[in-house]
């Protein structure tokens, strides 16, 4: 209730009460006033805060005088006890409305900040379990994967060479991809805490996409990869290792979502004033709601995709802004969903951000 609303109830309780009593005259105990006149105080202690509070009490020890202590009508009283009855009425009063404003303002508060951190348990525990949700189901696979292929090599059935070659190729590529997911869950551990800060070098980002593309291979077999690296890209100052980290999440992240045949294409450039260079990662797949592609970007957050650890857009995003970038969902030329990340070259980035 507003201050406004809340006087103005308290005062109509104050006029119901005096037009109730009044009749009765000198013959009605001055404790019966006093004590009724005190209710819509506490009222308005509860209701708006003490402020309110004490405007009702200054109004209930006007309206006390007027029409219950001698002589009646005017706020002048003629005894002395009266004056010291008024007194004690308006310090209690006043006394009263704070004290109750200041109980209830502070119920309220930690009421709500009970309600608050309720609903954050909550919402960790939802977090929780959807990680574990899909972290089993990405560990499973890999080592489903590895599992058949150790199981086939320990059997007697007789492999060529070049199969031997390809089912350890297969092993390699699901322990890079087990390590992938580890290292994003490491990653994010030390983003919760604090800890994940880059160590700044010179990086060639043509070079460190080109690399990052060529571990992936395997991950990427059912999509076609396309670079559009720029001859003039300039060196970005950044963490090479977390770098790779946000190329990697990136590229296999439009895989996943590409259909079979899919084009992923991957483009760098410098902007016009060569103070950033601009990074995009683009799929043919389902895109993203323009709805969901800020929420995309929070830790646990997923398009949609229930297999998704809703943690690998989260980590490059706070990679990407700890080197002093940005990244963003845009809308891809053909459809599909296209990533854009600007990193600050190594000439625009200050002496005091080394």
């Amino acid at each position: 209730m507003t201050p406004l609303a809340a006087f103005a109830a308290a005062s109509v309780v104050v006029l119901a009460i005096t037009a109730v009593l009044v009749p009765f005259g000198q013959d009605l105990p001055r404790v019966v006033p006093a004590l009724l006149l005190l209710v819509p105080v506490i009222a308005a202690g509860l209701l708006s805060g003490r402020l309110v509070a004490a405007a009702v009490a200054i109004e209930t020890a006007v309206v006390f005088a007027l029409g219950f202590l001698p002589p009646i009508g005017s706020p002048f009283v003629e005894l002395a006890h009266d004056a010291i009855a008024l007194a004690i009425f308006a310090v209690v009063a006043g006394a009263l409305g704070t004290i109750i404003s200041t109980v209830v303002t502070s119920e309220r508060r930690r009421a709500l900040a009970e309600r608050s951190e309720v609903a954050s348990l909550q919402e960790l525990d939802v977090q929780r379990s959807a990680l574990l949700r899909s972290v089993s189901h990405d560990l499973r696979t890999p080592l489903a994967s590895i599992r058949a292929v150790v199981t086939d090599l320990q059997a007697d059935t007789p492999f060529d060479s070049a199969t031997r070659g390809e089912l350890l190729e297969i092993v390699a590529a699901e322990c890079e991809r087990l390590d992938r997911l580890v290292a994003n869950l490491l990653s994010m551990s030390r983003i919760e805490a604090g800890a994940f800060l880059p160590e700044r070098d010179a990086v060639d980002l043509a070079e460190l996409v080109e690399t990052s593309v060529a571990r992936l291979e395997y991950a990427l077999v059912h999509v076609q990869i396309a670079l559009e690296l720029a001859d003039d890209l300039p060196s970005v100052e950044g963490d090479f290792v977390q770098l790779d980290q946000v190329v990697s999440n990136l590229v296999e992240n439009a895989a996943r979502h590409s259909p079979d045949g899919g084009r992923v294409t991957v483009t760098a450039e410098a902007e016009a004033d060569r103070s950033m260079v601009r990074l995009t990662v683009v799929d043919e797949g389902p895109g993203i709601p323009v709805a969901l592609r800020a929420e995309v970007l929070e830790p646990f957050r997923t398009a949609g995709e229930p297999t998704s650890t809703g943690i690998g857009l989260a980590i490059c995003r706070s990679i990407i802004g700890a080197h002093g970038g940005t990244i963003h969902v845009d809308d891809a030329p053909h459809g599909g969903a296209c990533l854009v990340v600007r990193l600050p070259t190594d000439r625009s980035v200050g002496a005091g951000d080394r």
